[in-house]
């Protein structure tokens, strides 16, 4: 049985969301890095949240019976596999302090959690609202 996620729990995986993309954004913004470096970071984090919210989807689509190739399942947790990959081996040779490095791991596993939270409940959200629709139909 599908459930409308709670109002709490909806603000709550916003809320992380934003604040994981934001401390890791001034982080980037205030880090005494070269501009290139900074793009990489922000890349892997646009890349992360992507991978991210694409795995959710497509874990989703299959419990639902809606077909996802194999192909596009396998490159989402490729992907997902291959951000987490990239920002460790970037903090790893990065000139950073270790609570630097650390600030950045976990802002990012912070913002992946709660893309695939924001996902879930945005999903969750669309099937109840399809749901009351298609009773509020038969019952007109």
């Amino acid at each position: 049985m599908n459930q409308q996620p709670s109002s709490a729990f909806i603000a709550a995986s916003w809320v992380a969301l934003l604040a994981g993309m934001l401390a890791y954004n001034i982080g980037l913004w205030n880090a005494q890095m070269a501009l290139n470096e900074k793009g990489y970071y922000f890349t892997i984090l646009m890349y992360g949240l992507f991978s991210a919210v694409s795995v959710q989807k497509s874990v989703r689509d299959r419990l639902e019976g809606i077909p996802v190739t194999n192909v596009y399942y396998g490159i989402s947790w490729i992907s997902v596999i291959l951000a987490i990959l990239l920002l460790t081996v970037g903090l790893w040779n990065a000139t950073l302090s270790l609570s630097e490095k650390g600030f950045y791991a976990m802002s990012f596993t912070l913002s992946l959690f709660a893309a695939i939270a924001v996902q879930k409940n945005t999903r969750d959200s669309q099937v109840v609202e399809k749901r009351d629709n298609q009773f509020a139909d038969r019952n007109a």
